[in-house]
This record gives structure tokens, sequence and C-alpha cells, in this order.
């Protein structure tokens, strides 16, 4: 047993230099490998969150400015439907005016014809007598 004093005390001397020269820096390596590895795992899922966050922003965005030109456009067509109905209005009007024109120049006209029609109706009436008269008494004419 005292030859094997020398391979034991060789064995721990082995082992305690795996230990410092070894297993230490290696186990210090692992492990910044893993923090660095779950670091960048936690950093994508950093980065992940603020790209979801700036999508929905831009989809906000996105859905005030639809917003706003919706409201734009409506206010166009109110804009102009005022505008086409103020349109025809005007134009009703001035029809009116003018039917209102032509029935007033009819009534002047048809109140002239009448008058003159009455003023010759007397003359007519005359030569109807007269044409119709000496045909009856048996005279020429």
């Amino acid at each position: 047993m005292l030859g094997a004093i020398p391979t034991i005390l060789l064995f721990i001397a082995l082992v305690l230099a795996y230990q410092f020269l070894v297993q230490r820096p290696l186990g210090r390596a692992l492990a910044e490998r893993r923090a660095r590895t779950a670091g960048a795992v936690e950093d994508a899922h950093q980065a992940i969150a603020r790209a979801e966050q700036r999508a929905q922003e831009y989809a906000e965005k996105l859905r005030q400015a639809r917003a706003e030109i919706f409201k734009a456009r409506e206010q166009r067509i109110r804009q102009w439907t005022a505008e086409r109905d103020a349109a025809v209005n005007e134009a009703r009007k001035a029809a009116g005016v003018k039917v209102a024109q032509a029935r007033a120049g009819m009534e002047a006209e048809t109140a002239t014809a009448r008058q003159a029609i009455q003023a010759s109706s007397g003359e007519l009436a005359g030569r109807v007598v007269r044409a119709v008269l000496p045909l009856a008494a048996g005279g020429t004419r």
C-alpha cells in the first residue's frame, strides 16, 4: 500500500490541476455562454415586443388616417350635395320666373286677342248678316 501513496498523491494533484486549469475556466465559459444565450433570447423577446408595439401603433395611426379621410370625404359629399341643392333651387326659381313671365305674356296676348276679337266681332257680325240676308231675300249679291 505504501507504493500506492505516490500514485494517490499524483492522482490528487492531477485532479486539483484539472479542477483549477480546466474545469473552472470551462465552467465559467459555459456559464458566460448560457448568460449570453439567455440574454440574447431575452433581447430577442424584447425586440419582438417592441416590434409588436410599433405595429399596433402603426395600425392605430392607419385607422386614424382612414377615419380622417372618411370624415373629409363625407364633408366633401355634404358640401357637393349642398351646392347641388342650391343650384337646383336656383334653377327652379329661374324656371318659375320664366314660367310666370311666359304665363303673363300669354295672358296679355290672350287679353289682346280677346279685345281684337270683340272689336272685330261687330264688324264680322255685320258682314255675316249682309252676306246671309241678301241671299235669304232671294237677291243676288
